[in-house]
């Protein structure tokens, strides 16, 4: 089952984020590589996958809860990415990190904002 799992995942990832897990399981390989394999079965192979709400609706619910968070740029920034390329709009992007300035506070909501800003420059900057 746990093999299922990871494939699913993995699948997931590419749609949405492809060089992300290559990026953390590079990360991680010396020091913890199941968590990279966790990552990919779980969220990924067992959440993202699931009926009853679309990708774009699942990235950008887990754009605002990241963002609550308030310390998890590099993870924001990797689901800004995926929230683009599963069809969110840079603009509901931002509409969903101002409004998290309600739950969250301004100072978070400008933090994940300006990760947003340098997620934008750095895909303009290799077209």
């Amino acid at each position: 089952m746990s093999e299922d799992r990871y494939k699913k995942g993995i699948e997931m990832l590419k749609i949405m984020n492809p060089d992300s897990y290559k990026q953390l399981s590079d990360n991680l390989d010396d020091i913890a590589p199941d968590m990279a394999r966790l990552i990919a079965e779980f969220p990924y192979g067992d959440i993202y996958t699931r009926q009853g709400l679309d990708l774009k609706t699942r990235e950008l619910v887990t754009v605002a809860a990241v963002t609550v968070l308030g310390s998890a740029q590099t993870q924001l920034g990797s689901h800004i990415k995926g929230a683009l390329n599963v069809g969110c709009t840079r603009e509901e992007i931002v509409e969903v990190l101002i409004q998290m300035a309600v739950y969250a506070g301004f100072p978070t909501a400008l933090n994940a904002i300006y990760t947003a800003k340098e997620v934008f420059e750095e895909l303009d900057a290799k077209k």
